[in-house]
């Protein structure tokens, strides 16, 4: 097994989960510590973003693939830090402007974030939007206003909700912005196994879907509450083994 203190824990932005990246050459580069930013390799190139504490237990379990780019390139400076907050003013700036300019073209698309790297050579604009949007003259206009190359990357309710982060009704931070990497299925079958109310409002998110904690808070063959084998590896069935036993479930 490999060194788990090659491995370090960064958010890229204030909302969001972190990522792991790898720390190359640890015998000749310190760690970086808890607080401190570092400039680390993306798969959209370098960004600058702060260490955070992780779990020991975890940190194998979430160890990039081979193939990844992500790896810490060095703490960052004085200048990196300087700069990075420069672009974050700027794109408070591109942001509006850009949503100015949607407005003007009657688009129906719901922008969510501006992003700009940290090389300044790309602005990517995340939306997401219910119908196909044609954006090719908008595309024109940001790229002839900014003088930079442009990206529009649509995405869902979900992945808008976990970009913008929030509050559940359970009083905790959404759970896509802490710890969820991957959204799976969430069907209102799992609701009733739960003899919830059908109430869509009680049932539905901050993004408009079914709450994601529906699946992982089915009950087990055993009856226990919040502990659906199908988040833990003890049941084959994606959907968990619900009240009374899906019959394939080593847990029963």
């Amino acid at each position: 097994m490999s060194d788990p203190a090659r491995l370090v824990s960064v958010k890229l932005t204030q909302v969001g989960r972190a990522q792991t990246f790898v720390l190359e050459n640890p015998l000749q580069h310190r760690a970086p510590r808890t607080g401190e930013q570092v400039v680390v390799q993306t798969d959209d190139g370098l960004a600058v973003g702060t260490v955070v504490s992780s779990l020991p237990q975890t940190e194998e379990r979430r160890r990039p693939p081979a193939q990844s780019p992500n790896r810490v390139v060095r703490l960052a400076s004085h200048d990196d830090i300087v700069a990075r907050l420069r672009q974050q003013q700027r794109e408070k700036e591109v942001f509006r402007i850009a949503l100015l300019k949607i407005r003007e073209h009657g688009l129906a698309m719901k922008l969510t974030r501006a992003e700009l790297a940290f090389d300044g050579s790309c602005l990517v604009f995340f939306f997401s939007a219910d119908v196909r949007v044609d954006f090719r003259e908008l595309v024109h206009e940001l790229a002839s206003e900014f003088r930079t190359q442009i990206e529009m990357r649509q995405i869902g309710p979900r992945d808008r909700a976990k970009m913008l982060g929030g509050y559940g009704t359970c009083g905790r931070p959404l759970c896509c912005t802490t710890f969820l990497t991957v959204f799976e299925p969430v069907s209102i079958k799992m609701a009733k196994q739960q003899d919830l109310s059908l109430n869509p409002s009680k049932l539905s998110g901050l993004c408009g879907r079914l709450k994601c904690c529906l699946r992982y808070e089915l009950p087990n063959a055993k009856g226990q509450v919040h502990g659906g084998c199908g988040s833990e590896g003890g049941c084959d069935n994606p959907s968990g083994c619900g009240a009374g036993g899906c019959g394939s479930c080593s847990c029963k």
